[in-house]
């Protein structure tokens, strides 16, 4: 896809209902439901000046098609900050024309524009963007634990 069709940017306000819309087909591919509260404080906090949650929009032909949710956090074996990428998304009908790519090229430009000390994501083992992501970091040892309250 030309570079000049496609734009990145942080989420707005007039995003709202686009972002809604592809909150949902994020939540449809991953089988899971959740509350509308949940979806409008997530909104809100990408809104937050306070907050460490972010949000990245990609547009084609200015129209909204996939995000990257980020929080930024501290950690103990560091000086700088931590980017947790938490979620990543395109639509359907606009994968494998390299908007995943575009939007985590974003992400490490932003990383390095802001001195952050790494970027780290999760994924299923199924995930077929494994493919992508295994052109940007290598998978380790570690073994995720989870417990929700």
């Amino acid at each position: 896809m030309k570079n000049n069709m496609i734009t990145i940017r942080f989420a707005q306000p007039k995003d709202e209902a686009t972002w809604c819309e592809l909150w949902d087909g994020y939540c449809r591919f991953y089988q899971t439901q959740l509350a509308e509260e949940i979806t409008q404080q997530t909104w809100q906090r990408i809104l937050s000046p306070n907050s460490s949650l972010f949000c990245r929009m990609i547009l084609v032909k200015n129209k909204p098609v996939g995000f990257a949710l980020y929080v930024l956090h501290e950690g103990s074996w560091v000086t700088k900050p931590i980017c947790y990428l938490e979620d990543l998304f395109v639509t359907p009908e606009h994968r494998g024309k390299g908007l995943g790519k575009a939007l985590l090229d974003d992400l490490f430009t932003l990383s390095k524009q802001s001195d952050w000390s790494r970027i780290y994501w999760f994924t299923q083992k199924n995930n077929p963007a494994r493919a992508l992501y295994d052109q940007y970091a290598t998978t380790d040892d570690f073994v995720r634990y989870q417990k929700n309250l």
